[in-house]
């Protein structure tokens, strides 16, 4: 899910009017099975998905939602279908992906992915039809890579990719609301994924003004910039109760070493926990 770079108009009919633009067709059943087992295979991967306490998911009824977030993993895009199965079930998610990776994936349309190709004017022009169309829809919501590659979530400044500034820009209405992302061990063998999100932005407004492109892609990632910080003083506290689980994942070391410390807490008369450390699940 990459963020594009270059503005321009959408193409018009000879009536001069904007020409409709066809959204991918997602299918409720596949994203169904699909998130479903995206979600499988985090708890097979990860300890915790965890959403920071004061960076909870903001209020945003009745508005189309951009959500756009850090690029530290390759596991960005997954994480974001667990998030929307969690928080936005209500809504059809979309998000951009290199159409030649997925002319290789045509299942990934069904759920929202849309191609673009990566650094070409093409690419632009389409990214920014899709999203704007994305965004006249009240029941929807465009999560975004905005980085466009990987980039390690202590880097600063945090410097965005320039589509997103022309995507806010071009805007009449909607929310675009940072997420931060870090990937971390704490106490156990598999990694936390800690999440936050920062107060969402809304097209049009002071902080987001209708055709400044400069304007918006510096708010946009002093915003996503302050809600990384946020999170990764959090993260170095590592106090789990800071945080909401979202989903729970693997915990032990192996078969083998945990039966042996199964039987060893019981021959003591203890009580036996499977988890290294005491985090809240």
């Amino acid at each position: 899910m990459n963020a594009l770079t270059i503005e321009k108009p959408p193409a018009s009919t000879s009536q001069g009017h904007p020409r409709s633009i066809e959204l991918p067709r997602v299918s409720p059943a596949i994203w169904r099975v699909f998130s479903s087992y995206v979600t499988r295979y985090l708890r097979k991967q990860f300890h915790g998905v965890r959403v920071l306490r004061t960076g909870a998911f903001p209020q945003v009824a009745g508005e189309p939602l951009a959500i756009y977030l850090n690029h530290p993993s390759w596991w960005d895009p997954l994480v974001c279908i667990c998030l929307a199965r969690n928080y936005l079930n209500d809504r059809t998610s979309y998000g951009p992906f290199d159409s030649e990776a997925l002319a290789r994936y045509r299942i990934l349309e069904r759920i929202g992915c849309f191609g673009v190709e990566q650094g070409s004017l093409r690419g632009t022009i389409r990214f920014l039809q899709i999203g704007g169309e994305i965004l006249r829809r009240p029941l929807t919501a465009l999560w975004i890579t905005a980085q466009g590659e990987f980039v390690d979530p202590r880097s600063r400044p945090v410097a965005l990719r320039a589509g997103l500034g022309h995507l806010a820009a071009r805007a009449e209405r909607g929310a675009f609301v940072p997420l931060a992302i870090e990937y971390v061990f704490w106490t156990e063998r598999s990694p936390e994924v800690l999440l936050s999100f920062g107060e969402p932005l809304r097209a049009g407004s002071e902080a987001l003004p209708c055709g400044d492109t400069r304007a918006c892609s510096e708010a946009l990632a002093a915003r996503l910039e302050r809600t990384q910080d946020q999170l990764a003083q959090a993260a170095q506290r590592r106090d789990p109760a800071e945080f909401t689980t979202v989903l729970s994942g693997r915990v032990g070391v192996n078969w083998f070493y945990d039966t042996w410390r199964r039987g060893w807490a019981t021959l003591r008369g203890r009580a036996f926990q499977l988890e290294h450390g005491a985090c809240e699940r």
